[in-house]
């Protein structure tokens, strides 16, 4: 069973967690480590042969243009995850759509290379902000992987459709990739990566993860390049609940992910797509916005 491996690509401190104590005034003040950080994430990826999607930060495409030529270089899929790592459904319609043009813009220019794919930050397209996948349609997206089917205090749209599947909006339809959840009876346990991955025991993890593949499910499992550095700057002044969220268990990471990586198949989000509409396209279930609407 082929998964895609995704790379949410930004620095330490563009997270959701700091963003009421660091400005977006201050990014270019503070130490950047996003471009070393991603080339450790490269270089594992290269060692074994695999290709990923790797969702860019508009703001870190304008700065270091280099690094997304890079990625492309290395055969990987780009994608966008915004401008400035704004929250969908704190924007307007209108808002969100000049921050997705800015950074499709500065991917593409950067690479000279189309942009297809989108993952919202912190996965914020939610019942609130559906909208959203709207205009992505209208401004050339295919595909998305910005649905969580949990519950989490900053998104998630408990109980929609976990598998790969096409949302039919008003503007057309678009390629959805849910984030990975393991469902015991009514509870939805996230296991697709970020904090969960350092949180969990590998093994718990592992057998999730091989448990939707036997059932015939794949999945997405998603990385930020900060999550390999445990000597990054630590932030002053956020929560608790935040700063653990960032922090747990970064020392472990990058160990687990080469285990990880060498325990699935792993390719673009876009060849999982291409796979499952080869073997499965009659089957693949198209819902419809107000659905994901209903199930908020």
């Amino acid at each position: 069973m082929l998964n895609a491996f995704t790379v949410d690509v930004e620095d330490y401190f563009q997270v959701t967690s700091f963003e009421r104590v660091i400005a977006r005034e201050q990014w270019s003040d503070l130490e950047s480590r996003v471009v070393a950080n991603t080339h450790r994430i490269l270089d594992l990826l290269a060692e074994r042969s695999i290709t990923g999607t790797f969702f860019i930060l508009g703001w870190v495409a304008d700065r270091y243009p280099q690094l997304v030529r890079d990625i492309h270089a290395a055969g990987h899929e780009l994608a966008c995850h915004s401008y400035w790592h704004r929250l969908v459904y704190e924007q307007t319609p209108d808002e969100f759509r000049a921050d997705l043009r800015r950074a499709k813009h500065a991917i593409e220019d950067a690479a000279s290379h189309a942009v297809f794919a989108y993952r919202a930050p912190s996965f914020s397209i939610t019942g609130n902000s559906l909208w959203a996948l709207d205009i992505l349609v209208e401004e050339g997206f295919t595909h998305d992987s910005s649905i969580f089917p949990t519950y989490h205090d900053r998104y998630g749209i408990p109980g929609t459709e976990p598998r790969l599947h096409q949302i039919a909006t008003r503007s057309g339809t678009i390629w959805e990739f849910p984030l990975a959840i393991k469902r015991f009876g009514r509870f939805s346990l996230p296991v697709s990566g970020g904090g969960y991955f350092r949180l969990y025991p590998f093994g718990v993890t592992h057998s999730c993860l091989a448990s939707l593949n036997r059932a015939g499910q794949s999945f997405s499992f998603y990385v930020h390049p900060w999550e390999v550095d445990p000597h990054q700057p630590r932030i002053a002044g956020a929560s608790r609940l935040s700063r653990f969220r960032h922090y747990v268990n970064l020392a472990s990471t990058e160990r687990k992910l080469g285990r990880l990586l060498e325990s699935f198949r792993f390719d673009t989000m876009s060849a999982v797509v291409a796979a499952h509409r080869s073997r499965m396209d009659s089957v693949l279930p198209v819902m419809p916005v107000a659905t994901l609407a209903a199930r908020n």
